[in-house]
């Protein structure tokens, strides 16, 4: 079963456009990692430690003067959930890959990251605003702080329903439901419980369901506010990326042969794409999806594949 699981991770690094699936291991990592520190820490008679090491590593807190002494958790939030809930994540990791794909298949898995990175951003910002500056929420500041991708996952799901109203869900019991509606049914929720229990988590869920109606709104309009995650993104996989080893070798040829072998190079050149022409066409894939190759990319990549 490990071996299994260890295949799968492996895999979906390895798979182009499969955003959603990394997404989705990194959570369960996080979460995984969590609980064996939580469990360990506790067995041994360090649980407060551990306890103050993993709040301190990934929940965001209310309090803006203590945000700017951690403000990498305004990212590390987004990765990790409530030990507590097991339902949290669960919901999470379905919605995101019920909805995510989606946004691969029409817009590419890159843009999947981007719309997740930015709706965790927007989510956090305006969870810090509500608990700085208005009374409601100053009276509330939480003790630990708020942990949980549903700000990130809440920008994919109405991204998607932005992209794709009309697009159908089959729901259990309910039948064929169009997603601007299971979308909606969440942003209500989210403004109702805005002054609940969990009234800081719904905020941001709020926040992260706006920046996904305005992401995919403006790309529409033909503006990218994903951009800066993409340069992130290529930055890092061009650090792991390997460079290949170029040989040179040189040989007398008699003019004949020389102009033979051109010949058969530029036929070869003309019906048979090149390793880097590969690595570009699936640059491409990863970035736009597969529906934004040329015909003639399409030939090259199917002809590529038989290899």
């Amino acid at each position: 079963m490990l071996n299994s699981f260890v295949d799968d991770f492996k895999n979906a690094w390895n798979r182009p456009n499969n955003a959603v699936m990394q997404l989705i291991f990194i959570n369960v990592i996080v979460f995984l990692a969590m609980a064996v520190v939580t469990v360990i820490t506790n067995l041994s008679g360090f649980g407060e430690f551990g306890n103050t090491f993993l709040v301190e590593l990934f929940y965001i807190p209310g309090a803006f003067s203590e945000f700017i002494t951690r403000p990498w958790t305004i990212i590390t939030y987004a990765f990790a959930h409530n030990l507590r809930d097991i339902f949290h994540i669960l919901f999470n990791m379905l919605f995101l890959y019920w909805f995510g794909r989606l946004i691969t298949e029409y817009l590419g898995s890159d843009r999947v990251i981007s719309i997740y990175i930015n709706g965790a951003i927007f989510g956090a910002i305006l969870y810090l605003l509500a608990y700085n500056f208005v009374p409601f929420y100053i009276e509330r500041t939480p003790i630990l702080g708020m942990i949980g991708a549903s700000a990130a996952v809440n920008a994919i799901m109405v991204g998607a329903a932005t992209l794709l109203p009309n697009y159908t869900f089959h729901l259990l019991l309910l039948g064929p439901v169009r997603i601007k509606y299971i979308a909606a049914f969440f942003v209500v929720v989210s403004f109702i419980g805005s002054v609940g229990d969990n009234a800081g988590g719904n905020v941001a869920h709020l926040g992260g369901a706006f920046m996904g109606w305005l992401y995919v709104s403006q790309l529409q309009k033909g503006t990218d506010l994903g951009r800066w995650v993409y340069a992130i993104i290529s930055f890092f996989r061009g650090l792991f990326k390997p460079k290949p080893k170029i040989k040179v070798t040189y040989k007398k040829q008699s003019a004949k042969s020389t102009g033979s072998k051109r010949s058969s190079t530029t036929s070869t050149s003309s019906g048979n794409a090149s390793q880097e022409e590969i690595d570009r066409i699936l640059d491409k894939i990863s970035e736009k999806g597969y529906s934004s190759l040329s015909k003639e990319e399409k030939q090259k990549l199917f002809d590529a594949s038989k290899k």
